[in-house]
C-alpha cells in the first residue's frame, strides 16, 4: 500500500530589497527618524521643481508644449509638430514628468505623516496638515502651470507660479523641523529683537525672490522669444533687485552681531554665517550675469543660489527656539543645509 503525502511547500520569505522596506514600516508605521527622512525628501523635491521649472524658462522652452494637460493637440508626450525645436518640447515635457515624480513623493510624505503616532499613540494634526500641503500644492501648481501655458506665459502668472513653489518649500521646511521637535510650547533662546531680525531676513529674501521674477519677466529670458514681458525698464528692475540684496546683506550683518551678543545657540550662529556667505556669493553671481549679458546657464546658477538662500533663511528662526525633542535620535535643523548645499 502506497501512501501519498501532501506536496511539500516552501514557506514564503519576506521580500527583501529597498522598496519593500521603504513601503513597509517606513511608510505605514514610521519612526520619528523615518518621518524625518520623508520630510527631507519633500524639501529636496520641492526645491527640485523650482530648478527644473527655471531650466524650462531659461532655455526658452516655456511653450515647448503649447497645450495642457497634453503636450500638443495630438499627443500627451513631446511629439508632433509645434513650430518649436524638439529639444524645447522635451525640456518642457520633462519638467511635467518630474512634477509627476515629485507628486508621488509628496503622497508618500502625507501617508507617512498620517500613519505616524506620537508618544501618546495619537496622530499629530500639525504634521498632517503640513504634509497635506505638499500634494495639494503640487496639484494647484499643475493647474496654475496649465493656465500659464494657455495664457502664453503671462509674466504675472509666471511670477506667481514661482512664488507659489517658494511657499511650498517653506511648508516642507516647516514639516522637516516639526518632525524633530517635541510638542511643548516654544521657548525662545535669544532676545525678541534678534528673533524679529531673523524673521525680517526671511521677509526680505521673499521680497528679493519676487523682484527676481520681475527681472526675469522683463529681460530676454522670459520663457520664449515672442512672449509678453513686463513693460518695465530692465536696468531699473535690476537695480531694485540689487538694492534689496544690499539691504539683505546689512540686515544679515546686524543679525549676526545680535546672535553673538545674545549668546545664541551654536547651530544658529553657524546658519547665520552660512547664510551671509551664500548671500555674498549670490551677489557676485548676480553682478557677473548682468555684466556678461545674462547667459542662461549663469542665471540658472543664480536661481539655484536663491533656493539655497531661501531654505537656509527658513531654518534660522527655528534654531532660535526650543520645543523639546522627540525620543528618536535625529539630526539637528542645521544638518538640512549640509544635505542640500554640501
Amino acid at each position: 500500500m502506497v501512501s501519498v503525502s501532501a506536496p511539500l511547500t516552501t514557506p514564503k520569505t519576506p521580500a527583501t530589497g529597498p522598496w519593500p522596506r521603504l513601503l513597509g514600516p517606513a511608510l505605514l508605521a514610521p519612526t520619528p527618524a523615518a518621518l524625518r527622512r520623508w520630510a527631507l525628501a519633500g524639501v529636496i523635491t520641492s526645491a527640485l521643481i523650482i530648478l527644473t521649472g527655471a531650466a524650462v524658462r531659461l532655455s526658452q522652452s516655456g511653450l515647448g508644449c503649447p497645450d495642457w494637460p497634453d503636450c500638443t493637440k495630438s499627443s500627451l508626450a513631446a511629439s508632433g509638430v509645434t513650430g518649436d525645436p524638439l529639444i524645447h518640447r522635451w525640456v518642457e515635457f520633462g519638467n511635467r514628468l518630474v512634477t509627476v515624480a515629485i507628486f508621488v513623493v509628496a503622497i508618500g510624505v502625507f501617508v507617512a505623516a498620517w500613519q505616524y503616532r506620537g508618544r501618546d499613540g495619537r496622530r499629530q494634526r500639525e504634521l498632517i496638515w503640513l504634509a497635506a500641503a505638499q500634494p495639494g500644492a503640487i496639484v494647484a501648481q499643475a493647474v496654475l502651470g496649465g493656465i500659464v501655458v494657455i495664457t502664453k506665459l503671462n509674466p504675472a502668472l509666471v511670477s506667481i507660479h514661482f512664488l507659489a513653489s517658494s511657499a511650498l518649500v517653506a511648508a516642507t521646511v516647516a514639516l522637516y523641523i516639526r518632525c524633530q521637535e517635541g510638542t511643548g510650547e516654544p521657548r525662545p533662546l535669544v532676545a525678541r529683537p534678534v528673533r524679529l531680525a531673523a524673521l525680517g531676513v526671511v521677509g526680505t529674501i521673499a521680497l528679493m525672490l519676487a523682484a527676481g521674477t520681475v527681472v526675469t519677466g522683463t529681460g530676454p529670458l522670459a520663457g520664449a522669444a515672442d512672449v509678453a514681458r513686463y513693460h518695465l525698464p530692465l536696468e531699473g528692475v535690476t537695480q531694485l533687485h540689487a538694492d534689496i540684496g544690499w539691504l539683505l546683506a546689512g540686515l544679515m550683518a546686524a543679525l549676526l552681531l545680535g546672535l553673538h551678543l545674545t549668546a545664541a545657540p551654536r547651530r544658529a550662529v553657524r546658519l547665520g554665517w552660512l547664510l551671509l556667505a551664500l548671500i555674498g556669493l549670490q551677489g557676485v553671481i548676480g553682478y557677473a550675469q548682468y555684466f556678461s549679458g545674462l547667459p542662461a546657464g549663469l542665471v540658472w546658477v543664480h536661481v539655484t543660489g536663491s533656493v539655497g538662500i531661501w531654505i537656509t533663511a527658513l531654518l534660522l528662526p527655528y534654531s532660535l527656539r526650543d520645543r523639546g525633542a522627540v525620543s528618536d535620535p535625529i539630526a539637528r535643523p542645521a544638518e538640512l543645509s549640509s544635505h542640500l548645499l554640501g
